[in-house]
C-alpha cells in the first residue's frame, strides 16, 4: 500500500489539461532558473540532450502530454500521471510498460530545498531528460519488469540499485565525472556536493550497489560511478536477479551514515 501523503496531486480535466495556480508556476519558474544555473559541466551530455529534446518551459509547469510526444519519439516511453504516491505495484507495472511515473503536484514555497516525496519538478526535470536516451530507457524498463515479478525482500535489493543508478549514480565521461541521476539532479545542494571531494566515489558493480544501505534524508556519503551509460544496457541484459540472490547470501555492507533519529515516545507510552 502507498504511505499517506502531505500533497495532493492535480487531476486533469475531460481534455487532459491540468491547471495550475499562478504560485505553482512561480514555484516552478523558481526550480528550474536555481537547477538551470548550476547544472552546467556537472551532468552529462545525454542529460543535457534530452533537456533540450523536451524543451521544458521555464515559466509554467509543463503539460505531460507535450513531455509524452517527446519520449515517444525517443525511446517509446511516456508519462502517467498518478497520486502523490503509489504502491510498488503500480511503480513497477508503469516502468515495465515504459511509462514513468509523474505525481502532478508541486512542492510548497516552503519545501523548495528538499521534500520526501517526488514531485513534478523532481519527475520532469531529474528524470524525464535521460529517458530520451536508450540505454538508460532500456535499464528503466527492465528494471520495472524485473520488480513486478520480485518478491518482498528481493524488492529491497533492488531498490537499492534503482536508488544508486537512477536516483543518484554518476557517470565518468571524456569530460570528466558527470551526474546523470534525477535525485542528484533535481536538487541544488546534492548538485553541488556530489562531485565535490566530501563524498566517496567507487566504481559501479551492481552487487554492491544492492548491499549498499542508504537514507533518503540526507546527502549521499557515496556515490556509484558508470564507466559510461552502456554500462546500464549491458546491465539490462545480464541476470540481475541471480546479483539479487547473490547479494541476500552475501548481506549488507556496514552504513556509512549514523542511524536515523527515532520519533520520542509520549511519556506514557
Amino acid at each position: 500500500m502507498a504511505k499517506s501523503t502531505n500533497y495532493q496531486a492535480r487531476m486533469p480535466d475531460a481534455n487532459g489539461y491540468i491547471a495550475y495556480s499562478d504560485q505553482e508556476h512561480a514555484t516552478w519558474k523558481t526550480l528550474m532558473e536555481r537547477q538551470t544555473a548550476i547544472i552546467g559541466g556537472r551532468v552529462c551530455q545525454e542529460y543535457i540532450d534530452g533537456l533540450e529534446r523536451l524543451a521544458l518551459p521555464h515559466d509554467r509547469i509543463p503539460q505531460l502530454a507535450d513531455v509524452d510526444r517527446v519520449l515517444l519519439d525517443s525511446t517509446g516511453w511516456q508519462t502517467a500521471q498518478v497520486p502523490a504516491l503509489i504502491p510498488f505495484d503500480t511503480f513497477f507495472e508503469l516502468l515495465a510498460s515504459r511509462r514513468f511515473p509523474v505525481a502532478t503536484f508541486i512542492r510548497t514555497p516552503e519545501e523548495l530545498d528538499y521534500l520526501q516525496e517526488p514531485d513534478i519538478f523532481h519527475e520532469l526535470f531529474g528524470h524525464c531528460p535521460m529517458l530520451t536516451n536508450h540505454d538508460f530507457a532500456e535499464f528503466t524498463a527492465t528494471y520495472g519488469k524485473l520488480g513486478l515479478a520480485a518478491s518482498k525482500q528481493e524488492r529491497v535489493y533492488l531498490a537499492r540499485l534503482y536508488w544508486m543508478t537512477v536516483e543518484f549514480g554518476l557517470v565518468d565521461t571524456p569530460e570528466g565525472r558527470r551526474i546523470y541521476g534525477g535525485g542528484i539532479i533535481s536538487s541544488p545542494k546534492e548538485t553541488l556536493y556530489a562531485l565535490s571531494d566530501v563524498p566517496e566515489h567507487y566504481p559501479f558493480d551492481p552487487l554492491d550497489a544492492m548491499r549498499t544501505p542508504y537514507r533518503i534524508d540526507i546527502l549521499q556519503p557515496l556515490y556509484y560511478v558508470l564507466d559510461g551509460l552502456h554500462t546500464l544496457h549491458d546491465l539490462s541484459r545480464q541476470d540481475i536477479m541471480a546479483l539479487v540472490h547473490q547479494a541476500m547470501e552475501l548481506g549488507l555492507y556496514p552504513p556509512k551514515f549514523p542511524p536515523k533519529p527515532s520519533e520520542p515516545k509520549a511519556a506514557n507510552a
